[in-house]
């Protein structure tokens, strides 16, 4: 196990009607807010008004900032730091899944800062100062309502970067099962995929022994596994999306990290297609993932025959390695499209003609690897987009 530093500040409040606590938990911090959020649904569920009720209780005022895009755009960041700059305001609270709450944490963190806010995610400058972020999550998915990261899309350029700093955890969390119960079929998979890829990223490693965190990583696993095609039947059912909400929160927040160093190579191979053709990040992985897994199981068989056994129940996973690890990705992609996922760029209508432009972005002009489990540079993305078409 290799040595850790573990701490995760965020307060999560969970259950049913939890949102009826943000301005409790929001006044705590300030007295005026920015409300982050995306399309109309909050506002069509009622979640709006109930947050706003909330706050005015507490004796907060607020400045809203809807239309937050999946893959989040700087552009409507950059207008966030202004509200927050000529408004003065001391809060930005997000209401939505990642994309909303990931571009809240990009307003709190460019703010106090004098430069563009894009340095942060170009790794031209880290953060001394941020401001408060709580969320009220709405889609279990990115698991970005406990964690340190931050993804945004650049329009110059379609670039879509990552950025982690302890600065970025919420200050609070609002976790209500119930929000999840409008959501379509499609946006829950696509978030089922995507919790199960935050968990895969860490259980490739290299780093040795790592037991426990192996099987907690294997028991999250088989959670979702076990709840999601429930939701999938009944999208209210309250207990099913409860495990799920938590399964996405736990798979991301740092704690499944500690002792060992995951790949993370799929989301960066992941970023470049959404932001090449804009689709939902969780489906992306859908297909990008089994492409990976395939490229990349000859590195340790034994790791990929150890989940196949654990998770998907391939009895003679220690027998014939590369069988049981073969037979463990059929099993990946079998239940991801028995809840309607793509595992495939085909199944989106993807074809081959921006893999170059992709692998170019993903290694830096060939002059970077990502992934840590193995290193993927320009040669190997293209082979492995080659391999998810």
């Amino acid at each position: 196990m290799d040595d850790f530093v573990f701490q995760n500040t965020t307060k999560i409040i969970f259950g049913r009607g939890a949102e009826s606590k943000v301005g409790l938990e929001a006044k705590a911090y300030s007295s005026r807010a920015l409300v982050v959020y995306g399309g109309g649904s909050v506002k069509r569920t009622g979640l709006f008004d109930r947050v706003a009720a909330s706050l005015k209780s507490a004796g907060l005022s607020f400045v809203e900032l809807g239309g937050v895009a999946p893959n989040p755009r700087l552009s409507l960041v950059r207008e966030g730091l202004a509200l927050c700059r000529k408004e003065k305001l001391g809060l930005v609270l997000a209401l939505g899944g990642g994309s909303a709450i990931d571009t809240a944490k990009a307003i709190a963190m460019g703010a106090p800062y004098a430069g563009d806010v894009w340095d942060f995610f170009a790794g031209k400058a880290e953060p001394r100062e941020a401001l408060p972020v709580g969320t009220v999550l709405t889609i279990p998915a990115a698991g970005s309502e406990a964690s340190t990261a931050s993804v945004i899309t650049n329009e110059d350029g379609m670039l879509k970067r990552g950025f982690n700093h302890e600065l970025l955890y919420p200050k609070f969390s609002i976790l209500n099962p119930e929000l999840a119960f409008s959501l379509p079929r499609a946006q829950a998979a696509n978030g089922v995929a995507d919790i199960m890829s935050h968990l895969f990223e860490r259980y490739f490693t290299n780093s040795r022994p790592v037991e426990l965190t192996d099987r907690l990583i294997e028991a999250v696993l088989r959670t979702v596994i076990s709840a999601a095609p429930r939701v999938m039947r009944k999208n209210d059912d309250y207990d099913a999306w409860a495990e799920i909400m938590w399964s996405g929160t736990v798979a991301h927040n740092n704690l499944l990290n500690t002792g060992r160093v995951g790949d993370w190579g799929t989301h960066d191979l992941e970023h470049e297609l959404s932001a090449a053709y804009d689709i939902a990040h969780g489906a992306g992985l859908a297909a990008m993932f089994p492409a990976w897994m395939k490229y990349a199981y000859r590195h340790d068989p034994a790791r990929f025959a150890q989940v196949a056994n654990r998770v998907w129940g391939v009895d003679d996973a220690f027998m014939d390695l590369e069988r049981a690890a073969l037979a463990g990705i059929e099993r990946l992609e079998a239940f991801w499209q028995s809840l309607g996922l793509a595992t495939r760029l085909s199944g989106l209508g993807i074809g081959s003609d921006r893999i170059a432009e992709m692998a170019d972005k993903c290694s830096s002009n060939g002059t970077r690897q990502v992934g840590n489990f193995i290193k993927v540079g320009k040669r190997e993305a293209a082979e492995i987009y080659a391999l998810a078409l």
